[in-house]
C-alpha cells in the first residue's frame, strides 16, 4: 500500500516502525524519485518528537550516538519488578491484563520493537539507512527480581536500552538490558515512559522523555506529520538524498568493550569462587567487586547466588568467560550477563 501511494506521488504518513526499519531504504528511494513525502514521527517513541529532534533540530550537528529507552512495555515490567520484588512472569501477566503488553508479547520483551526504533533513529542520526538484521538484540526474559535487588545494592537500575554509536571502527548498535547508575537522568524514566538520548559534537547530550505509546500520543505525532504535509514541508527520509548505497552494517557485538554484571547460581561449598575467578583470569577479565549475600538467602540452601562486576574488558573475552563458567560443575543455572552503561 505504501509503495503504491508513493509511486502515485501521494504523501504517506505511517506509524509502522517495522516497515521503516526493514524496507526503509527502498521506500526512501521511491519517495525521492516521485517527490512524495514519507513521514513517520509516530513510528518512534509515540508522542515524543524524536524524529524531528534528530532529523531537523540537530541537522547541523555531527551526532556521535543516539538511543535510549524505546519500549514502554519493557520499561513498565522492569519498573514494577524493581518496586514490588515480583518475578518477571507475574509482572508480565499483570501488564497483559492492564493492556500494556500484547497477548503475544514477544516483539516487545525480546527487544525487536526497540530494535526497529533504534534502526530508524540510527539511520537518521548518521544520514544513511542501517541494516536491521545487523543489530545485536536481547530482551528481558532472563532478568529476575534478584537482579533488580542486586542492581539496587550496587547503585544501579536495570533498563532495556537501544544504543547506537559511530566510532572510528564503524557503527556499534545493540538493544540489550543494561545497568545504569541510579542517579543518571535515564534511570529516572519509569513505567510506560520512553526517553530518547542524542549526543552531538556541538550540542552535547540531549534527552527528551514522554509517553511512548497510546492513542493520544500516537495521534499527536500522526497529526503533526499531517500538518507538515498540509504546509508543503518536505524533507528526505533520512535527512539526506536517498542513494543506492548499501545500508550501514553494525559491527559484531563481540568487537565491543565494556564493564559487565554477571549473576551465577552456584553450589555453596569451598573452592567455588576460586574455580570461577580462575576462568576469569584465564580469559583476561578483571573483577571490580563481588556480592554473595542477599536478604532472601536461606542458610540451608545448597545453592547461592553470586554476583560479579568486572572492570572494562572486551566483549569477546567476557563471552568466552561466561561460556566456560557455564560449563563448570559448580554452576547450576545459566549465567545472567548484563552490560553496564556508565557514559
Amino acid at each position: 500500500m505504501v509503495e503504491a501511494a508513493l509511486a502515485a506521488g501521494k504523501p504517506v504518513v505511517t506509524a509502522n516502525k517495522a516497515l521503516l526499519a526493514i524496507h526503509g531504504p527502498a521506500l526512501a528511494r521511491l519517495s525521492a524519485e516521485k517527490s512524495a513525502p514519507l513521514l513517520f514521527e509516530a513510528a518512534v517513541a509515540g508522542g515524543i518528537p524524536a524524529i524531528k529532534m534528530v532529523r531537523e533540530g540537530l541537522a547541523a550537528d555531527r551526532l556521535l550516538r543516539i538511543g535510549g529507552i524505546l519500549n514502554g512495555t519493557c520499561n513498565y515490567i522492569l519498573t514494577v519488578m524493581r518496586e514490588t520484588g515480583k518475578d518477571f512472569g507475574t509482572v508480565l501477566a499483570d501488564a497483559q491484563q492492564l493492556g500494556y503488553a500484547e497477548a503475544d508479547p514477544s516483539t516487545d520483551i525480546d527487544g525487536l520493537d526497540a530494535a526497529h526504533k533504534l534502526t530508524i533513529l540510527a539511520g537518521l542520526a548518521f544520514g544513511q539507512p542501517v541494516a536491521f538484521d545487523s543489530l545485536h538484540v536481547e530482551g528481558i526474559r532472563r532478568i529476575g527480581a534478584l537482579d533488580l535487588t542486586f542492581a539496587r545494592t550496587l547503585g544501579y537500575r536495570i533498563k532495556l536500552l537501544g544504543m547506537a554509536r559511530m566510532s572510528e571502527a564503524g557503527l556499534e548498535a545493540r538493544v540489550t538490558p543494561c545497568l545504569v547508575p541510579e542517579n543518571a537522568p535515564i534511570a529516572q524514566v519509569d513505567g510506560v515512559f520512553n526517553a530518547v538520548v542524542a549526543e552531538g559534537a556541538f550540542a552535547g547530550r540531549l534527552m527528551i522523555e514522554g509517553r511512548g505509546a497510546g492513542a493520544g500520543p500516537t495521534a499527536s505525532a500522526v497529526a503533526a506529520d499531517l500538518i507538515d504535509v498540509a504546509r508543503g514541508h518536505t524533507i528526505p527520509v533520512w535527512g539526506v538524498q536517498a542513494t543506492d548505497t548499501p545500508p550501514l552494517q553494525a559491527n559484531p557485538v563481540s568487537a565491543g568493550t565494556g564493564a559487565f554484571y554477571l549473576r551465577l547460581l552456584v553450589e555453596d561449598r569451598p573452592g567455588v569462587i576460586a574455580d570461577i575467578t580462575a576462568v576469569l583470569r584465564d580469559c583476561g577479565v578483571s573483577l571490580r567487586s563481588m556480592l554473595q549475600h542477599t536478604p532472601e538467602q536461606n542458610d540451608a540452601d545448597p545453592y547461592v547466588p553470586l554476583v560479579l562486576v568486572t572492570h572494562q574488558t572486551s566483549e569477546a573475552a567476557m563471552q568466552e568467560a561466561v561460556t566456560r563458567i557455564d560449563g563448570l560443575d559448580v554452576v547450576t543455572d545459566t549465567p545472567v550477563m548484563i552490560r553496564i552503561e556508565t557514559d
